[in-house]
């Protein structure tokens, strides 16, 4: 019995180290709350003080950076003389550190005699609270201008500005370079923006709210189509949401946090609603909504339809809307709530319509991220987020759980053959002695049958089975 209890006290071990091991992998995959999910896949490279020691990035991919309060960083561009480049940047404070009103980075691309092919900022406004920002700057080539057409280096800076009683740490840099595809047909396209548009705002959605959980970052944003949608948000928390929208097609969005009732305390700019295009360049701001315990609802301004003319908009938010792709919404709650409504996440409805008949693309083959396809209205319909990003995420926590299992697997062996190796000295007639059926029961944890204990069939009179036989078949 003393065999036993110690079997069933090993056995029970493994399986409360099995679950507790298993447990971090299963809350990943759950989806809980974390900071900031910058891409995996997104290479680390440092800004440079001086131009001519800039590192080069690379189209199509990704980068991790970073830039401390005052910083003038430059990374460099080896571009030809036909294509259009985009370099994003989205800033993200660390820790929560405090910000104020005109906190931010601005981003340029400047040829090699500094001469400023573009560039736009992003900054904490009347929403003094940090969260991630973005903004992107071109290189566009045209037939008509001077600056920035030849072929050659071209520079990225970024510059951050923040206030003496703004927090000091370092800012996180998220850095994407994209190429623009080329035309079906040079000199095809418009190259006037388009005056009238249709502004008024459609019929909403009719169709109950259905339940979906926005990302932490625009690597895994989730994805919606037209619809009414819900979910919750944390004082302080951001969440990330993305809508395909074609050529031809306008995009409305509505964001309406619920009442709370456990104060009615007024906080401006409580939630702040934006929205960036396909290459992380900003589009819009929803006006800060304000908040008192009571039902708020807010939208963005009308935008027009996308088209490749709208580039030639003097407008940023027109001119933003130049591309197909997917579309980021991002919400943040400001962490002031939780002061006077606690940190319980509050009920949050977003109400998206995509508007308008998709039209061809004006791109000669492939696309890229400047298109939509059928997968991307597919995973728009189903609420998931990129399929790199549901595989990478996948193979986290298969790659966890691998981890812990084999630790687990080598711990259980080990209990095994302790546990074997007290029966051999323990069992009757000593090392070697007779272990049979009863010495399987123990390992089981089970009650050894009637009669267990003396020699098994067939076997040698007192000889019976060796002592550890190693762990049963099924592992």
């Amino acid at each position: 019995m003393r065999q036993r209890n110690r079997g069933r006290v090993a056995l029970a071990a493994v399986a409360a180290m099995c679950a507790a091991v298993a447990l971090p992998g299963q809350a990943y995959a759950a989806g809980e709350d974390a900071a900031y999910t910058f891409d995996p896949g997104a290479k680390k490279v440092s800004g440079a003080e001086v131009s001519t020691e800039a590192s080069a990035l690379s189209s199509g991919s990704v980068y991790k950076s970073s830039i401390k309060r005052g910083e003038k960083l430059y990374y460099r561009l080896n571009l030809d003389a036909k294509t259009n480049a985009y370099v994003s940047a989205v800033a993200v404070p660390r820790d929560g550190g405090q910000v104020a009103y005109g906190d931010g980075i601005t981003v340029s691309i400047r040829d090699s005699a500094d001469l400023q092919c573009s560039s736009e900022d992003a900054r904490f406004e009347s929403a003094e609270y940090p969260r991630p920002i973005a903004a992107y700057a071109y290189r566009i080539t045209e037939k008509d201008s001077s600056t920035c057409q030849e072929a050659g280096t071209y520079n990225v800076l970024i510059e951050r500005e923040s206030k003496a009683t703004s927090s000091s740490g370092a800012w996180d840099l998220e850095l994407r370079y994209e190429s623009e595809p080329q035309l079906k047909s040079a000199g095809s396209m418009p190259t006037v923006a388009p005056e009238n548009w249709p502004s008024a705002s459609p019929v909403p959605p009719t169709a109950a709210p259905q339940k979906r959980s926005g990302g932490t970052s625009y690597y895994d944003a989730t994805s919606l189509e037209t619809g009414e949608w819900h979910d919750d948000i944390a004082p302080g928390q951001t969440r990330f949401y993305r809508v395909p929208v074609d050529w031809g097609q306008q995009i409305f969005a509505t964001a309406d946090l619920s009442n709370n009732n456990a104060s009615d305390e007024f906080i401006g700019s409580a939630l702040a609603v934006s929205l960036d295009n396909p290459a992380h360049g900003h589009v819009d701001d929803a006006t800060p909504l304000s908040y008192s315990g009571k039902p708020a609802s807010v939208s963005l301004d009308p935008l027009p339809p996308v088209a490749y003319e709208n580039r030639y908009d003097s407008t940023s938010s027109v001119s933003a809307m130049r591309f197909a792709g997917w579309y980021y919404l991002s919400v943040t709650l400001s962490p002031k709530v939780a002061k006077s409504y606690g940190d319980k996440a509050i009920p949050l409805n977003l109400r998206i319509k995509v508007e308008g008949t998709a039209r061809k693309s004006p791109y000669a083959g492939g696309a890229g991220i400047f298109s939509v396809t059928q997968d991307d209205r597919d995973m728009a319909k189903s609420g998931k987020s990129d399929p790199e990003a549901a595989r990478s995420a996948t193979m986290r926590t298969v790659g966890v759980a691998g981890i812990s299992a084999g630790a687990v697997l080598v711990l259980g062996l080990g209990v095994w053959t302790l546990l074997a190796r007290r029966r051999a000295v323990t069992a009757p007639g000593g090392p070697g002695g007779p272990v049979g059926s009863a010495g399987s029961a123990a390992l089981a944890g089970q009650a050894a049958p009637p009669g267990a204990n003396g020699p098994a069939a067939g076997s040698p009179a007192g000889g019976g089975q060796p002592p550890y036989g190693g762990p049963p078949q099924t592992w």
